[in-house]
């Protein structure tokens, strides 16, 4: 989540780093940077505690939580190593939305049934969209990671990297322990400090966690009803539109202002209905006002989907990375009825290629941002803009056409 749990393009959740070498490719700094290793650790720590005390966190809470404290190496080697989505969009869907924790995520809603009405009832968020984010994170509570979060989040508050982001978290994780909510043994999760089932960051959770069932205590490590009306809690925070759609499947014709389709672009659901955009089940789009953007995820010849407000603005902000935000997407239509996403023919285009991709269009000018093979939205923007240039469909997403022609010079 980004303000939520996550502040980075991927957030290394306990679920996600289970599936490592599968779904992420390494993105280890290329330049070490020279900072300060354990040496100085109980000086700083030292040093913290005073800052603590002065936020105004209790003095038994700072002398229970922080004495102790070591330096974990595996934090900062981690950190350093962070990986980043290399796989497409079907490859990682396919993986994350598979039967199982399909059939996992229908059981969960019938199980919680009058709880997530009655959540939905206060907030106006929707069962399935709710399931489906536990259901990524963390396997429906199943795997919430086993790192300790005070020496992770000490660890990289100490480190030179982004000290500052991580001491507003440890400080909120204190809060989080002073005020009742957890104990230190119960925060343990990933390598950079994310808690509970919905893996929020220590700042979520002191912001958005609700007691939802009456215990007296915020806790999202083993009550559903809190989990579940917490995450509701700061998705309707984030600006949910209750009883609007986040993400319909859509079938496009063969001829569009492929240009135009962008999960950036918003337009009336009346301009794509103009075009002979239609639904899965062969029903004209309508013709009306209903803003939406058309998000291609693997070009013109692979899945179509029309995004609302609701997505652009609650999903691509708990992660934006837009191929996790369109597989969560998708899962939640999927838990509200939605049939299985007609593939099409799109062809993969593999990482190696991209990074060329990426080279080619950085040779001619373009922000691309980092060259790691990671089709984000500055590569997408760099591809249309070649893509018009050449007269290809401008879809935004990578080709070997496109890259033939980038090769010849032309």
């Amino acid at each position: 989540m980004s303000t939520h749990p996550l502040t980075r393009v991927i957030r290394f959740t306990a679920l996600a780093g289970l599936c490592a070498a599968v779904l992420f490719g390494s993105t280890s700094s290329a330049v070490a940077q020279r900072c300060p290793g354990a040496a100085g650790f109980n000086k700083w720590l030292q040093g913290f505690k005073q800052q603590a005390l002065a936020e105004g966190i209790s003095a038994r809470t700072v002398a229970t939580v922080l004495n102790g404290v070591t330096y974990d190496p595996k934090v900062v080697a981690k950190d350093r190593a962070q990986g980043v989505f290399a796989q497409d969009y079907l490859t990682f869907q396919r993986r994350m939305v598979n039967k199982n924790r399909l059939a996992s995520g229908r059981a969960r809603l019938k199980k919680y049934a009058p709880v997530v009405r009655k959540i939905e009832e206060q907030y106006g968020v929707p069962g399935p969209v709710l399931v489906a984010f536990w259901g990524l994170e963390t396997d429906f509570g199943a795997f919430m990671g086993s790192m300790d979060s005070i020496r992770s989040l000490a660890t990289l508050s100490y480190d030179c990297r982004r000290p500052e982001e991580f001491r507003a978290q440890l400080l909120d994780a204190l809060r989080v322990i002073d005020r009742g909510d957890l104990q230190r043994k119960q925060m343990r999760g990933p390598a950079h400090g994310e808690v509970g089932q919905f893996q929020f960051q220590p700042s979520t959770y002191y912001n958005f966690a609700v007691d939802y069932d009456g215990d007296g205590r915020r806790d999202l490590v083993r009550s559903v009803p809190d989990s579940l009306a917490s995450a509701a809690n700061y998705i309707a925070a984030k600006g949910w539109q209750p009883g609007q759609p986040w993400l319909e499947e859509v079938i496009v014709p063969k001829k569009l202002p492929w240009d135009q389709a962008d999960v950036t672009i918003q337009r009336p659901r009346l301009f794509w209905s103009k075009y002979g955009v239609k639904y899965r089940n062969g029903q004209p789009v309508p013709a009306d006002s209903t803003p939406s953007a058309l998000l291609l995820p693997m070009g013109r010849n692979g899945p179509a989907f029309l995004a609302y407000p609701n997505f652009i603005n609650v999903y691509l902000d708990w992660n934006n990375s837009l191929v996790y935000s369109t597989a969560a997407g998708y899962f939640a239509t999927r838990l509200a009825g939605a049939p299985t996403l007609r593939a099409g023919n799109a062809q993969p285009f593999s990482a190696a290629g991209s990074k060329q991709l990426q080279r080619l269009l950085v040779q001619r000018g373009y922000d691309v941002g980092k060259v790691d093979g990671v089709i984000g939205a500055a590569t997408r923007r760099a591809i249309r803009a070649m893509q018009l240039q050449y007269g290809l469909p401008a879809d935004g997403y990578p080709s070997n056409a496109l890259l033939r022609k980038l090769q010849a010079g032309g």
